[in-house]
């Protein structure tokens, strides 16, 4: 990266804001009959729509400018060919090759991981399809009815939120279950409606000593030998790993483990073998469908050009909002019920991969870098948080997610969910003038004084950003294909800020800190002195309470 450059492409980025802030966004389509048209990019049945943001064609010039001086295509052929992306770890994160359908060889330190990859991949498909089938049986002989995949974080995140979006094509006598919290309330009420001798659990952790799931791994253990017997164990345990000795320790059989490698991030990993409960619950051909989209949305960002380039248009105008306009939060509402983990899903791979203040060198970053992002369905989030979105001090940019057509839905309410995606839209563009309330108060034959008084509230700016996802419905192939888009999203932000979105010690210390802490809050006379007054305050008062 040539910083000087950058510095010099984010100046002429803010010297020409003052030139964008002095016109409204609904005048660029009076000026521009073909706004719609220019302003769109379009993978497939896939429709960016980003003609809503107050941008203009300069706009993108110096936003290209600046991805050109950050070396975007540099970076992201580092991406696709094995280069160490992960200077921290120093590792490659070629989550890219899990979904690699090209018949072309990924290497990493030269060797090629297709095969590899593409042998777990059919072990993967073999065991689901198995499963389903009822060709492999619990302890007593039953096929299994439901299937529990204990993880966290992105060993359970991208699983479960893919389930829900994906429940239309999954097997009505295959439950799905995801167990993450080290709650044991989490745990608890998903066993209560299961039936031992029908179970599956599927432990995911790359480490297999992950605090949360290995608690939880332990207690469905428990419930399994103490309703089946221990010998029972090994019928009714899966699990995704890397350390085969700890596994094996646990009572899981060699031929039900299932492993990945360490260039895959958590994060990233809903494409490994980490996607196993995914692929039993949806099937081994729709997973592959899954895993095609995702090559599809590759394939778009490393060979589009950037002015048609979704992840590349996607990250740019995330910049320009981040840095240039201050815009602290990226709210993302899918207008699909199915989709409700989806935000929660990209707040992980957006916030823990570019939540960081130092760029790759270790030097501390010269801008704002990973917004805030947060979401839920439509229409229920603009009966709670649109208000502020609408009227808020707080501009806060939004990406809608809407299909053509509902996935075994009825029609008619997806005419209003649809309508109801295209108002918002319009409404955040458009806005109220407080000429306009007074000329529709008037006509409603208030008084003088009472539109003075109700005039300010009923305002509406304008001028709120947001972009649309459209596509024709929500499949495997197309899930894939927005999971992956928002993916290279991520990295193309992390390239213009210069830090490294594939590891994650900030989520380090707090565990570190947990394994300190859980002995003295277990034993009632452990000794408190070297803690802060508030910890010690803490543990003291729940001593208390658990002594009455």
């Amino acid at each position: 990266m040539d910083r000087n450059a950058v510095a010099a492409a984010f100046a002429a980025l803010e010297a020409h804001r003052v030139e964008v802030a002095a016109r409204r966004a609904i005048d660029f389509f009076a000026e521009d009959t073909k706004r719609f048209e220019h302003f769109s990019a379009r993978l497939d049945d896939l429709l960016y729509d980003y003609s809503k943001n107050r941008l203009t064609r300069a706009t993108l010039g110096h936003l290209f400018d600046l991805a050109r001086a950050a070396r975007l295509e540099e970076r992201r052929e580092a991406l696709f060919t094995g280069g160490k992306v992960n200077n921290t770890e120093q590792r490659a994160a070629l989550h890219v090759a899990l979904r690699n359908f090209s018949g072309e060889a990924v290497r990493v330190d030269g060797e090629n991981v297709m095969p590899a990859v593409e042998a777990e991949r059919a072990k993967i498909a073999a065991f689901a399809a198995e499963v389903r089938q009822g060709a492999i049986l619990g302890a007593r002989g039953h096929a299994y009815t439901d299937v529990v995949n204990i993880g966290i974080g992105g060993s359970d995140l991208g699983p479960a939120m893919a389930a829900r979006a994906l429940s239309p094509f999954t097997s009505p006598e295959l439950r799905a279950h995801f167990v993450s919290n080290v709650d044991g309330a989490d745990i608890a009420d998903t066993l209560a409606a299961l039936d031992p001798a029908r179970t599956l659990f599927i432990v995911s952790s790359k480490t297999f000593t992950t605090q949360e799931t290995m608690a939880n791994a332990a207690t469905a253990r428990a419930w399994i030998a103490a309703a089946l017997g221990e010998a029972a164990v090994g019928d009714h345990f899966a699990a995704v790993s890397t350390h085969l000795d700890r596994v094996a320790a646990f009572g899981v059989r060699p031929d039900r483990v299932f492993g990945f490698w360490d260039w895959v991030g958590g994060r990233y990993s809903m494409w490994s073998a980490i996607g196993l409960s995914l692929a039993i619950a949806i099937g081994p051909d729709q997973f592959e469908d899954f895993l095609r989209g995702g090559h599809d949305a590759d394939q778009h960002f490393r060979n589009a050009p950037m002015s048609h380039n979704i992840p590349v248009l996607m990250g740019l105008i995330g910049v320009w909002h981040r840095n240039i306009w201050g815009f602290a939060a990226q709210a993302v509402i899918p207008y699909d019920q199915r989709m409700a983990r989806f935000p929660a899903y990209l707040q992980q791979l957006d916030m823990e991969s570019n939540g960081k203040s130092v760029m790759r060198d270790g030097a501390p970053s010269p801008r704002a870098t990973g917004p805030i992002v947060f979401g839920e369905p439509g229409t229920n989030s603009q009966h709670a948080f649109f208000q502020l979105l609408h009227q808020g001090t707080e501009v806060v940019p939004v990406d809608f997610l809407v299909a053509a057509e509902p996935t075994d839905a009825d029609e008619k309410h997806h005419e209003l969910l649809f309508a109801n995606c295209l108002a918002q839209g319009e409404a955040f563009l458009r806005g109220r003038s407080e000429r306009e309330v007074r000329d529709i108060l008037r006509a409603e034959g208030l008084s003088a004084s009472q539109i003075d008084a109700l005039a300010p509230h009923k305002t509406f700016s304008g001028d709120r950003p947001s972009s649309t996802l459209l596509y024709r419905r929500l499949d495997p192939r197309t899930l894939g294909r927005i999971v992956a888009l928002y993916e290279h999203k991520v990295f193309v932000q992390s390239v213009i800020w210069d830090i490294n979105p594939f590891d994650q010690w900030g989520v380090e210390l707090g565990k570190e800190l947990c394994n300190r802490l859980a002995p003295l809050v277990a034993d009632a006379r452990a000794d408190l002195a070297g803690l802060d007054g508030s910890t010690a305050g803490l543990i003291s008062a729940r001593r208390a309470l658990t002594a009455c």
